[in-house]
């Protein structure tokens, strides 16, 4: 076992440990004091330089460790390798499209696909990336071209940032097809009927898609200021939305009328 240098949560507050690590195993020692078999491990989630663990117990326990971004990278994949999740090998480009634009520096990868509770990850050798399962957008079986050929791939559209990112998995047809359907049930939480707009609700929602502004979208549909914030209370409540940006709008006071005035005879004097 190899001991590497790790902060880990303990009794709300983080302490640094000198962790073993196997290929089966990490142990934590005092005052954290516990061994976590890879195994056990049935989610993984990482935010920011921190590994969130959730592991099986009688309760379940969350454990928070971190660490450099080379610890972290081999503890991710020595964990992705034995978790309790849905895994199959496979080829992916991840990520493949951005906005709409070929990824810098794409190609396909060697590696595996695993399946955790929170998230999709796309792990190589050289790298892992998580998409977690509520930015999923779509995901669809379709054809890519592959060295020339047309060749049957999973498509993966998340959102980052605001911007929709694709991804794409390569393997046989048939274990796409396992994947593909196995992706969509886990992610059929945040599918909804598609009863829950109206024609102009809908309208609005594809401007923002499309990246227009509020000005923009009231002047594109004739709708007042006042309905369109309506609208917009209704995307965000059904959770398709959110606020980015509160803008205010302003009047002159009595104060600044006299000043822009003054100001206006300054400049023409």
């Amino acid at each position: 076992m190899t001991e590497v240098p790790l902060k880990v949560e303990h009794d709300g507050k983080w302490v640094v440990v000198k962790a073993a690590v196997g290929e089966d195993r990490i142990t934590l020692p005092a005052p954290v004091d516990k061994e976590i078999l890879f195994k056990s491990i049935f989610d993984l989630e990482e935010k920011k330089s921190v590994l969130v663990l959730t592991v099986k117990g009688n309760p379940d326990a969350i454990i928070r460790i971190a660490s450099v971004e080379k610890v972290l990278i081999v503890l991710k994949r020595l964990i992705l390798a034995s978790c309790n999740a849905y895994r199959l090998m496979a080829y992916f480009m991840s990520p493949a499209i951005r906005g709409g634009v070929l990824a810098k520096n794409a190609q396909w990868e060697k590696g595996s696909i695993v399946v955790v509770k929170s998230g999709i990850w796309f792990a190589s050798a050289a790298k892992q990336i998580c998409v977690p399962l509520p930015d999923v957008a779509a995901i669809e079986l379709t054809k890519r071209d592959v060295q020339g050929k047309q060749t049957d791939v999973v498509r993966i559209d998340h959102v980052e940032s605001g911007e929709v990112v694709s991804s794409l998995v390569l393997c046989p047809l048939s274990t796409l097809q396992v994947l593909a359907n196995f992706l969509k049930d886990a992610t059929k939480g945040i599918d909804m009927a598609g009863t829950e707009l109206d024609a102009i609700d809908q309208q609005v929602a594809m401007l923002v898609y499309s990246g227009m502004d509020s000005h923009a979208i009231e002047n594109m549909l004739n709708i007042p200021h006042k309905q369109l914030d309506e609208i917009y209370d209704r995307i965000i409540k059904l959770g398709i939305a959110e606020v980015t940006i509160i803008r205010r709008e302003v009047q002159l006071t009595t104060k600044g009328v006299r000043y822009i005035s003054d100001a206006t005879k300054t400049q023409t004097n």
